[in-house]
């Protein structure tokens, strides 16, 4: 089974930026979907963007214009760069390859 290890989550003022990573323990480049995934106190947890294979992205309209997924199958990576971000944006983040395998989650926390 692949394991997902986030790192890049922290305590940030609102409109600044957050540069999410997430490493595999095995190669990436045959897995079709990736993804972010957040889940605020009380709330559901909730897709922010995924990626595929060849590139294909999508963002939750939460989150469009300012955050951008990318993946790095030479690194078995995938990342998220959040700018302009909002306390709304609070929460923990999770990588996942749905279906299969979810990392432990970094808390992103936005404050002034």
């Amino acid at each position: 089974q692949v394991q997902l290890v986030e790192s890049g989550g922290g305590l940030v003022q609102p409109g600044g930026s957050l540069r999410l990573s997430c490493v595999a323990s095995a190669s990436i480049f045959s897995i079709m979907t990736m993804g972010w995934y957040r889940q605020a106190p009380g709330k559901q947890r909730e897709l922010v963007a995924s990626i595929t294979s060849v590139g294909y992205v999508h963002y939750a309209d939460s989150v469009k214009g300012r955050f951008t997924i990318s993946r790095d199958g030479a690194n078995n990576a995938l990342y998220l760069q959040m700018n302009s971000l909002k306390p709304e944006d609070t929460a923990v983040y999770y990588c996942a390859w749905p279906g299969a395998s979810w990392g432990q989650g970094t808390q992103v926390t936005v404050s002034s």
